[in-house]
This record gives C-alpha cells, sequence and structure tokens, in this order.
C-alpha cells in the first residue's frame, strides 16, 4: 500500500581505503588523509589503488569468506554495521519485512578472473572448476550473501548502475518504503573493483588510469595536472525506515531523504553528456521541493578525467546561478579513488556528519585549478566551517550514459 510519509537514514555502515567506521571516515576527510596506496595486480603489475582494510572476520567465518565474494563480504560488513548504528534490536525485527537493496558496477569480473587463472595451473581442464561459481557470479549476490548472513527473508536484489549504483540503491530502498512492501531497507552501494585486472587494463587503454610518483596525491578531479581514475574498493549501507517506525522504537534520526532523480544521456558509452546531468539535478531539486540556493553542499561525482571533470562542472554552472551564494562544493574521490558502484554511497556518507558539525570537508590535491572546473565556493584542500547544513545534494554519474541525484536533507521534526 502507497504511504505518503517520510523517510529516514537510521544507521550508517561504511568500508573505506581511509576509514571502516563513519567517524574515522569523517575524520581523515577533515584532515585530508588519503587512502590511495601501491597496489599490484595480476598482469597489470604495479599500479595505485584505494585499498579497504575492514577485517571481513568481524561478522564471517573463514570458510563464508573463502566460499563467497570479495563484494559481498565488503556489503555484509557494511550492512550490519549499519544495523549496529541504528539501535535496532535485530533480534526482533521481523525479517520478512527487511529489504536488501545493493548497488553494484559489475559483479562475477573478480570470481570468474581468479577460477580462470587457477584452471591454467590445471591445463584448463573443466573438472577442476569451482563449483561456486555459479552462485559467485549471480548478479544478486552480494545482496543475497547479506541476506544469508543476516537472516534476512523478504526481497533482495542489487541495482547494476555503473557508478550512478550507490544512490541508485537508495532510491530503491525509499521506494520500496513509500510501496508498503518492507518495514526496514538496507541499502547502499558496494564495490569490489581493484581485484579484477581488467578494469586496470580498461581504463588504461582508455588512456584514464591515474598515475602519480606519489599514490596519495594520484587522485586530483578538477587539478590542471590529473590524468585519470584511482579505482578503489569499498561500500556504505543505509538503515531506512519510515518516520513513524523510526520514531514509535526512539531511533536517533540521522537524515531525511528529500528528493531524487535519475536519466540517461542516450548519447555516448563512455563520455557524460553535461545536458542531461543539468537536467537530473533540476529534476532532484524541483522534487524534493526545493530551489537551487537552497543546497548547502554539492557532492560531485568528478573522477579526475580531462572530459568527465569538464562535463560536470558545465552542468552545476548550469543548475546553480549567482543566486546560490551559500552552495558548497566538494569531492571525495580525491580522498579514496572512485569506489565504482559504492562511489555514490560513500561519498554521502562522508557529507552527512556536517548536518551536525556545518563543516564542509575539502576536495585535496588541487594545485592548480582547472580554469574550465571553476566552481564559486569550491572547498580546496581545507575544510570551510559553513556554520549550518541542512540539504547535500549528491551526485553520482556512470558509464553508458546512466545519471542519479539524491538529496538529503537535516532532519526537522
Amino acid at each position: 500500500m502507497y504511504s505518503s510519509e517520510r523517510i529516514v537514514i537510521t544507521g550508517i555502515g561504511i568500508a573505506s581505503p581511509n576509514g571502516n567506521s563513519l567517524g574515522e571516515f569523517r575524520e581523515n576527510l577533515l584532515n585530508g588523509v588519503s587512502g590511495v596506496e601501491r597496489y599490484d595486480i595480476r598482469y597489470v603489475g604495479e599500479t595505485l589503488a584505494g585499498v579497504c582494510h575492514f577485517d571481513p572476520r568481524k561478522y564471517q567465518k573463514r570458510k563464508e569468506i573463502r566460499n563467497g565474494t570479495r563484494a559481498a563480504s565488503v556489503a555484509i560488513y557494511c550492512a550490519n554495521e549499519a544495523v549496529l548504528d541504528s539501535g535496532l534490536d535485530w533480534d526482533g525485527v521481523d525479517r520478512t519485512r527487511v529489504g536488501v537493496y545493493v548497488g553494484i558496477t559489475e559483479h562475477g569480473n573478480v570470481e570468474t578472473e581468479n577460477e580462470v587463472y587457477e584452471l591454467s595451473k590445471f591445463d584448463y581442464d573443466t573438472r577442476y572448476w569451482s563449483h561456486y561459481h555459479n552462485p559467485r557470479t549471480v548478479a544478486n549476490n552480494p545482496a543475497g550473501e547479506v541476506t544469508i548472513n543476516m537472516g534476512v527473508t523478504g526481497p533482495h536484489y542489487t541495482i547494476g548502475a555503473a557508478c550512478a549504483a550507490g544512490n541508485l540503491g537508495c532510491i530503491q530502498g525509499f521506494q520500496q518504503l513509500i510501496l508498503g512492501e518492507v518495514d526496514v531497507a538496507l541499502v547502499g552501494g558496494v564495490s569490489e573493483s581493484i581485484h579484477t585486472f581488467g578494469i586496470f587494463a580498461g581504463f588504461n587503454s582508455q588512456g584514464a588510469l591515474a598515475a602519480h610518483d606519489e599514490p596519495t596525491k594520484a587522485s586530483r578531479p578538477f587539478d590542471m595536472s590529473r590524468n585519470g581514475i584511482v579505482i578503489a574498493e569499498g561500500g556504505a549501507m543505509y538503515v531506512l525506515e519510515r518516520l513513524s517506525d523510526a520514531r514509535a522504537r526512539g531511533a536517533t534520526i540521522i537524515a531525511e531523504i528529500a528528493g531524487f532523480a535519475n536519466n540517461s544521456d542516450a548519447s555516448d558509452m563512455v563520455l557524460p553528456n553535461a545536458e542531461r546531468q543539468s537536467q537530473c539535478m533540476r529534476m532532484a531539486i524541483q522534487r524534493a521541493g526545493l530551489e537551487p540556493k537552497d543546497i548547502d553542499i554539492v557532492s560531485t561525482h568528478a573522477t579526475g578525467t580531462k572530459a568527465g571533470d569538464i562535463q560536470e562542472c558545465e552542468a552545476i554552472r548550469a543548475v546553480f546561478d549567482a543566486s546560490c551564494t551559500r552552495t558548497y562544493y566538494n569531492n571525495t574521490k580525491s580522498f579514496i579513488g572512485h569506489a565504482m558502484g559504492a562511489a555514490g554511497a560513500l561519498e554521502l556518507a562522508g557529507n552527512i556528519p556536517a548536518f551536525a558539525d556545518g563543516v564542509v570537508h575539502p576536495t585535496i590535491n588541487i594545485d592548480e585549478l582547472d580554469p574550465e572546473c571553476a566552481l564559486p565556493n569550491l572547498v580546496i584542500n581545507k575544510p570551510v566551517n559553513a556554520g549550518s547544513v541542512d540539504v547535500i545534494l549528491n551526485n553520482s554519474f556512470g558509464m553508458v550514459g546512466i545519471n542519479s541525484v539524491l538529496i538529503v536533507k537535516r532532519f526537522q521534526s
């Protein structure tokens, strides 16, 4: 049954290259601490990546980790942390009324590459092919493994939406709560991308793989010397509830989902379309009942590619005019790299604490701002105290022309 209730965030769990709790992540964003490091991957050799160092054994047994997938381990860790943060009496929750909606960029590449490599040791005799291959590589795996781990018997699925997926996981959960399909939604996005050599080789063949002598300076959106993407793994999961349910159990409400939109470029496999991006932002703002000048932080998607950053800045300037004097712009990928399907969910998480402290975390590694990426109030290298932050707009755009925008606001009763 359709509900007109407000949907709120009551728990957040993350695994990122520079922090495995929201507190640690936020502290490192405010202090300019990068999570990018040197990384060696089969067939590619030494490169750079945002690597997570969480302990999957906190919520999984060794056998479960071995037989499952890295993406699922990230999702399981984040989902359990989110439930813990929410204060839900998990033993008392009706788990037939819990849904799990996880955004992903791709799934199965890591496992397939690893299994083909192992098979090569047996002269490609398929009798040695892993019998875990099929459950590891089905598209619903990360969300499905969460349900097994947490005893969730309500609906689950993944949302394949390239690098827009983290936002769309949250949007899906919102919609399912409004429809009355579930009472609790575990939502967000995850990525295991650094464990597949193919993604590094693919970006390298495009001339879009970042390189720098100093790993922590490699991810540099908007900077004149930016030269590509730093690939990262990670995840962020949220507990979403209807406001009445959250109030009834005395939950601490972190934020409220105010609006969202997603659309398609329909123009190119890789090159973003600024007109469609600006359209997506406008739709989200309108659906939230807001105006551009009401947005306090725009969390940019910018990945560090020459064309991509410029296109997004063009889109932003088309939406946010001279009246938006209190709108600040920042970027989280400069700290952790591009976490693909997890990017939107992680980047939103890094900004949500601004509702409490009024501080906008910076974009680091900007030594010389590209004039084509100049934005008023772009927060560069040091945090800015905005005084108060009430509304955050989170941009996430992906390959094959998929765009998503999610707007959250400070909860006010």
